[in-house]
């Protein structure tokens, strides 16, 4: 037993300083430095410390693998990897890379070792490019020139594909391996020659661009290339930009990782995220498939996927996107039968025998929409009801809303169909809903704002003959361009310019 408490005495100090982060920056005066680490794309402060007499030290135990970086002030920075190894660097400024020599730590000779290459081959590649902006680009000069330009291209090639495969156990091999794109066969051809599928290289980079990039190692979640990675794969040049075609790209990749690690939750998080800030029409159901199947469903081990969401946030999202599925491009829309300002006459949208029906969200005592709805009106009598185009209106109308919702009606001359929820419904439902569910209306319809999501007015939704959600989020002056589109009418007069329409575009008054 005393020998083995020797054992661990000697061990534990030893492994401690075995992951001891050690950098000297020569000409550096006495000062505080911070080490940064990166999460995908965001530079966080992991550490801070005094350098004294040029030196740093900072205890590697507590960072995990990764890329780091020294902040040194005026914003001078440069980065190293750390795999949980002991490291000791000397640099010195401006340039602190070119100037780098690494003391220890395998991951960052090879790692300087081959940035020292590539920009060897750089300057090779960029001084024959001077040359040849001089020459004529036909003349045998100016193509010699490109050929060793090519070269030294094919070389750098081939030495990133050799580094990776000699490194492939290290960091520094795998972080290679990710920058270097898949390469790509030529397309198959039939028996004259012809290439049989022209889309045959898009669709082949499209299922193989992760094939370099270790998909279950957390450590490269701490690079910023993982992030531009799959930044540029799921941003508009490179998949079109429709919910469905997203989502099955997302979902295979996202199955290929462990869904207990930190590169499933950074890449899941990414995609939500994004699909929910898209300013794209449609995208909220990218966000509503990724939802249902990973958020609002258990893993395989009967846990949730997302186990870093507190179960009060996770209920609350899901409460949502379950709304939502009902709510997307493409999905039926649910109907809704209200009265009108008489309180006795029932009005709902699947008995409109129209060709399109417009959907519109509203309130008298909504500031944007005392401004966006004469508007509508004014589309609707002059372009859309000679098109056979309704608009269904939509509204809360209790207590003294009540009056002022028929005396704007009235003001304004609305003449599409308008219903609400008035006062006297309202009561009456409260006392007993029964009176009315179901052989009048719907549970649905009395608590619309719900059904349909209705936290903000104005609101619209497109909806074709078959009643299916075809276009939604639209101001006044979308909306007319949308229906232009979508009617096949071209160079049709615009009745709501907008430049006249300002102050609805994307200003939404919240209730």
């Amino acid at each position: 037993m005393k020998n083995l408490l020797l054992l661990l005495l000697f061990t534990l100090p030893m492994a401690a300083f075995s992951q001891k982060i050690k950098l000297k920056v020569d000409d550096q005066k006495d000062t505080t430095v911070f080490l940064v680490k990166y999460y995908g794309k965001n530079i966080l402060y992991a550490d801070t410390a005094e350098m004294v007499k040029e030196v740093v030290t900072f205890d590697g135990s507590k960072q995990k693998p990764g890329m780091l970086g020294l902040l040194l002030p005026g914003q001078k920075f440069f980065e190293f990897i750390y795999n949980k190894d002991e490291i000791d660097i000397e640099t010195k400024g401006p340039d602190y890379v070119a100037n780098m020599k690494v003391k220890k730590s395998e991951e960052n000779i090879l790692f300087l070792s081959y940035i020292n290459y590539l920009k060897t081959s750089r300057e090779k590649a960029n001084a024959l490019m001077d040359q040849s902006r001089s020459l004529d680009k036909n003349s045998k000069e100016y193509k010699d020139l490109m050929n060793q330009v090519d070269g030294i291209s094919g070389a750098v090639k081939t030495f990133q594909v050799d580094f990776a495969e000699k490194n492939k156990g290290k960091l520094v091999g795998k972080i290679v391996k990710m920058s270097t794109d898949v390469e790509i066969p030529e397309a198959p051809k039939n028996e004259k020659g012809q290439v049989i599928d022209s889309n045959f290289r898009y669709y082949y980079y499209r299922e193989h661009y992760f094939d370099n990039i270790d998909l279950r190692d957390d450590r490269l979640v701490n690079t910023a290339m993982f992030h531009q990675k799959i930044e540029y794969f799921f941003g508009d040049k490179f998949l079109l930009q429709i919910p469905d075609t997203i989502a099955v790209q997302a979902i295979s990749m996202l199955d290929k990782m462990d869904y207990r690690s930190e590169m499933f939750k950074y890449t899941l998080t990414h995609i939500m995220v994004n699909a929910e800030k898209s300013k794209i029409m449609g995208m909220d159901k990218l966000f509503t498939i990724l939802g249902d199947r990973y958020y609002c469903k258990d893993a395989p081990d009967g846990k949730s996927y997302v186990d870093w969401m507190t179960s009060d946030k996770l209920e609350e999202l899901c409460k949502k996107i379950k709304t939502n599925k009902n709510l997307v491009v493409g999905a039926k829309a649910i109907n809704i039968k209200l009265t009108d300002s008489t309180e006795v006459n029932w009005h709902d949208f699947y008995s409109l025998k129209s060709d399109y029906v417009i959907l519109y969200f509203w309130e008298a005592t909504c500031g944007h929409c005392k401004k966006s709805t004469p508007l509508l009106q004014k589309l609707y009598a002059e372009k859309l009801k000679a098109r056979n185009v309704e608009v269904f209106g939509i509204s809360k109308a209790i207590g003294e809303d009540f009056k002022t919702w028929k005396k704007f009606i009235s003001d304004n001359k609305l003449s599409f169909i308008n219903v609400a929820l008035t006062d006297k419904i309202y009561k009456e439902a409260q006392k007993d809903p029964y009176k009315f569910i179901p052989h009048i209306t719907t549970i649905e319809s009395l608590n619309y704002s719900d059904t349909y999501d209705i936290y903000s007015t104005p609101r619209v939704f497109v909806l074709d003959k078959d009643k299916k959600i075809i276009g939604k989020g639209l101001t006044i002056s979308q909306l007319e361009d949308f229906m232009d589109r979508v009617q096949k009418v071209e160079n049709a007069k615009k009745i709501i310019p907008a430049d006249k329409n300002k102050e609805d575009e994307h200003d939404e008054e919240h209730h």
